[in-house]
């Protein structure tokens, strides 16, 4: 879609609008429904996005261009219609359009289901650099799982977390077309036998996967890339025989089956039967995807031992690891290369990033499930590890593949790689150190940093128009894809006249927040009062509970003295729990217990309110981000990979409260010290803190402040009628703080206080906040992107031609 198409006009999109209102739909305007319009200009807005789309793939087929092939179980891709009108320049002419039509765009982009297609920063940096991959013309294809489900709709019934299926699938999507011609069969199970030589894998379940496309638009429409998710059909539909022996359930045992692969995101794995769905779930992923890849490659050339000048595939985080054993596989059994052929092929295709340093997400299966599951994967697994071992004899014993019954996926990633990458210049510090030391120093040049990036036209240009009007009256238009331009606005920072204009947008966003969590929530929040932002996954590593016990604390305080000019506060929570996750649960039940107790003490009045809204998603982030003005990012060090929840709310104007952790080391150094809240111990002061194994009992002792928080919940003040709720949760903190909350604790206190003291002075907190704003350039995901392109993929793109 040609941006500078003068054959686009209001009224042509419009006449668009109709034909599908009437042809594809069904209906006419009096009788249209507000999904309908939807629909309707959805599918108009999606034939824009054909022309790009179809010419950026003839371009990649004539010119035989690499490709890069990005699997990941999650794709946080949000709301699409609202950002593929703003990418192809059609925002505008969109909204006119609608409202001639007596519609409101507001409502109609807002009526559009969020994708369930991921949980948190994992999956939406995938959304991020599919994005950024179009805007720069890096051929690619995203490779994921079409979730009927979801993770799951998250609601509080007496503040307690409670999980229910999303269903954003009982609609048509209208952005994704069914390729029926590409489908693949995926086995599990079974046994390998020996015929003529070779190996042979016998599967005794099989499934299809179907493909799925949804083009990708870049910005202004110059290229478009696909995102194909696979969903799971039965390779045999229905077993008629066993039905009418009257064996009802079995008969449908295929259709269970497949359906149950692509239904839910991440189910969970605390029983037997869970662990094996993840492994089937990654696998079908991941062997659709290399087959897949493999077919489309054959169709255009015939040396496969070729096939790393062609393509790229990068595993995104441990999850699609068994890309390496299903790649050699593929081309042993089905293609005819041997062993020693296939390994440096496959290794020269793949790479891994690595998204986190907690030792249960790195995925360690039990020799015994993967067998099970993936019997000729088992062997190949125990292969390359042999291979490894002869070919580096100086390796220390306890490094490896396989070890104490297990298969570690994360060194399997990384020895079937060519290139390993950490995400944050700490975090790739802390993979070669902690995480990999010995691989480290076996494959010296392995390991590479590429620091994460967010998208600025969804994140910026879209989710906050009132800042992007502004930015573009500043410092002129073309800013979206060159992020460093913001530096422009350095010098106008110094300006009252733009301070004021800067505290205006920011202020507009607050109004429309304040009204939405009065409407959602039922709190009503002043948007004069700080907007103190945590919005992420509910983990301990990530420290919910640090930012509540300091909540009650400002509680506690303010009742103490109510008189003595305090900042009024409004904590903002957000954020869904593992459903398996006890101890993240009842954080969540605590902060709402706490949000409840607060909200209604006539004392604090509107000095202090929580609010947690329920099932955070894409598009609350839309909402919170551009009206925070405080970010909360504190995370214990060491653990946090990157975040990039940290960069979306430095790029909206908010000062970051963090610790030394991920991507906040960076921002610090971008922003400087004075523009940011530093708090906490080191990564190295954590390690060696923990070697004292009475830390918390110490921090307690020395912390008046922190006892009366902690004696407040355990006597029940929280949770009326049961006051011993959270005993186990106070016990926890005491003795068994591994991610140092009592440690930090004044620490966030004092932070606090800065926080409140700057926010005074508003000029200074105005300065702050332009300045985190104008020096974010470097976290757009273009930036991430051309250094993935470089450095790992070796792929050019094709619009500097």
């Amino acid at each position: 879609m040609p941006v500078n198409d003068q054959s686009l006009t209001p009224n042509v999109l419009k006449t668009d609008v109709m034909r599908h209102l009437t042809f594809t739909l069904g209906k006419d305007a009096p009788h249209a429904s507000l999904y309908d319009w939807r629909m309707a200009l959805s599918y108009a807005i999606r034939d824009r996005i054909m022309e790009p789309w179809f010419a950026s793939t003839r371009r990649t087929w004539d010119e035989d261009r690499k490709r890069v092939y990005y699997l990941s179980m999650e794709f946080l891709i949000g709301r699409i219609l609202e950002d593929a009108t703003i990418n192809l320049g059609l925002h505008e002419m969109a909204e006119r359009t609608m409202a001639e039509l007596g519609q409101d765009f507001k409502a109609i982009v807002g009526d559009e289901p969020d994708a369930a297609l991921g949980n948190g920063g994992l999956g939406r940096l995938a959304a991020c650099f599919m994005e950024s991959m179009a805007t720069l013309g890096c051929p690619a294809y995203g490779y994921g799982i079409r979730y009927e489900h979801g993770l799951f709709r998250q609601r509080f019934e007496g503040g307690q977390q409670v999980e229910t299926p999303e269903d954003w699938l009982s609609q048509r999507n209208p952005w994704e077309f069914d390729r029926p011609e590409a489908t693949y069969i995926v086995g599990f199970k079974g046994h390998v036998e020996t015929r003529d030589g070779r190996e042979v894998w016998v599967p005794a379940e099989t499934v299809k996967a179907s493909a799925h496309d949804t083009p990708v638009a870049g910005w202004q429409g110059r290229w478009a890339n696909t995102l194909r998710l696979w969903g799971a059909e039965p390779t045999t539909l229905f077993d008629l025989e066993r039905f009418n022996r009257g064996d009802y359930t079995a008969a449908a045992e295929p259709e269970t089956l497949a359906r149950t692969l692509s239904r839910v995101l991440y189910p969970d794995d605390t029983t037997y039967q869970g662990k094996e769905l993840r492994l089937k779930q990654e696998f079908f992923l991941t062997s659709a995807a290399l087959q897949d890849i493999l077919r489309r490659f054959k169709s255009g050339h015939g040396d496969l031992r070729a096939l790393s000048r062609h393509v790229a595939i990068q595993m995104n985080d441990t999850h699609p690891a068994i890309a390496g054993p299903e790649l050699i596989r593929l081309l042993v059994d089905e293609h005819g290369l041997t062993f020693d052929e296939a390994l440096p092929v496959a290794q020269e295709c793949l790479g891994y990033t690595n998204h986190t340093l907690l030792p249960e997400a790195l995925e360690r299966w039990a020799t015994f499930t993967f067998g099970n599951v993936l019997p000729r994967h088992m062997q190949i697994v125990e292969r390359i590890d042999g291979w490894h071992r002869r070919t580096f004899p100086a390796r220390p014993h306890y490094v490896g593949i396989v070890k104490h019954h297990e298969v570690r996926m994360g060194e399997l990633a990384f020895i079937m790689s060519h290139k390993v990458n950490g995400v944050s210049a700490l975090h790739t510090d802390l993979v070669k150190a902690n995480l990999f030391p010995e691989l480290d120093r076996l494959h010296p040049e392995k390991i590479v940093n590429q620091t994460n990036g967010v998208t600025p036209r969804r994140w910026l240009k879209m989710a906050n128009p009132p800042l992007a009007r502004l930015i573009g009256e500043t410092i002129g238009e073309g800013w979206e894809d060159d992020l460093d331009r913001l530096k422009g606005l350095e010098p106008h920072v110094k300006d009252q006249g733009f301070l004021g204009a800067f505290d205006a947008a920011k202020r507009q966003n607050k109004v429309t927040l304040s009204n939405w969590l009065g409407a959602d929530c039922g709190v009503k929040v002043s948007p004069d009062a700080l907007f103190d932002v945590q919005v992420k996954r509910i983990h301990e590593y990530k420290r919910q509970l640090l930012n509540i016990l300091e909540t009650v604390a400002r509680w506690q305080a303010i009742r103490a003295n109510p008189d003595a000019g305090w900042v009024p506060r409004v904590k903002i929570f957000g954020g869904k729990s593992a459903p398996g996750y006890a101890v993240a649960k009842e954080i969540i039940h605590l902060i709402n217990d706490v949000a409840a107790v607060i909200n209604a003490d006539p004392v604090v009045g509107d000095l202090l309110k929580v609010v947690y809204p329920a099932n955070y998603n894409v598009s609350m982030a839309e909402r919170l981000v551009p009206a925070a003005d405080l970010s909360e990012q504190i995370s214990t060090a060491g653990k946090e990979a990157s975040g990039t929840g940290n960069m979306k709310f430095m790029m909206n104007g908010a000062p970051t409260i963090g610790t030394l952790d991920g991507a906040n080391v960076e921002i610090l150094q971008e922003v400087g010290r004075e523009n940011f809240f530093l708090f906490g111990l080191t990564a190295e002061e954590v390690m060696k803190r923990r070697e004292d194994p009475d830390h918390a009992r110490k921090a307690i002792e020395a912390s008046q402040i922190m006892q009366n928080v902690l004696q407040a919940i355990a006597e029940g003040q929280f949770s009326p009628g049961q006051a011993d709720r959270y005993h186990g949760l106070v016990h926890r903190v005491w003795h068994h703080d591994y991610f140092l909350v009592a440690s930090d604790f004044d620490a966030y206190l004092a932070a606090q206080a800065e926080v409140d003291a700057a926010y005074k002075d508003r000029a200074r907190w105005l300065t702050m906040a332009a300045l985190n704003t104008a020096r974010s350039g470097f976290f757009s995901s273009d930036r991430t992107i051309r250094g993935y392109m470089k450095d790992i993929w070796g792929v050019e793109s094709a619009l500097q031609d």
